[in-house]
C-alpha cells in the first residue's frame, strides 16, 4: 500500500485524546490516523448496482411482541437443550 502525506487540522482536545490513546496502546498517532481515514473510506463507499437482498413475506405484519415473544422462546428453547 502506498502512503501520501497528508496535512489535516483537527480539534485539540480530539488530538490530545488520539496521542492519549497512542501512549496507552503503545502504537504510532499516525497508524490511529489512518485507521481511522481507512473507516470513513469505507464508509463512505457506494457501489454501482443495487444489493439484492431478499424480502421475506410473512403473511402478516409483524409487531414488536412478536419478535419479544419468538426471541424469548427460542432463548428458552436453547437454554433447556443445554
Amino acid at each position: 500500500m502506498a502512503l501520501k502525506k497528508t496535512t489535516v487540522m483537527v480539534d485539540e482536545k480530539d488530538l490530545e485524546l488520539v496521542k492519549a490513546a497512542a501512549r496507552r496502546e503503545g502504537r504510532p498517532e499516525s497508524e490511529i490516523f489512518r485507521e481511522a481515514f481507512h473507516l470513513v473510506a469505507l464508509r463512505s463507499r457506494r457501489w454501482d448496482t443495487d444489493l439484492d437482498i431478499p424480502v421475506i413475506d410473512l403473511g402478516r405484519p409483524l409487531s414488536a411482541q412478536d419478535i419479544h415473544e419468538t426471541v424469548a422462546e427460542r432463548v428458552n428453547t436453547r437454554a433447556a437443550d443445554e
